[in-house]
């Protein structure tokens, strides 16, 4: 579940290596990019964690973060 806080929509994702993390990561890249919208994201072995704001709205929360979250929930089912 995605939580919306400190003007941001954050989620931890985890895998079972790294291999798969970095698959997924590079998924998501791949729909960022469709979007034009770009995650902050940091990746620890198995461990993805995204925050997603939209800068050009004042680094606060909007419909573009909320349709990328719906997305990138999509490639991880």
């Amino acid at each position: 579940m995605w939580k919306e806080e400190h003007d941001t929509l954050y989620k931890k994702f985890e895998f079972k290596n790294f291999s798969e993390a970095f698959a997924f990561m590079t998924r998501v890249a791949i729909e960022a990019e469709k979007a034009a919208h770009h995650p902050v994201w940091t990746n620890v072995y198995n461990q993805v964690e995204i925050w997603l704001s939209t800068h050009d709205a004042g680094d606060i929360v909007t419909d573009k973060d909320r349709q990328l979250a719906e997305r990138i929930d999509t490639l991880n089912s």
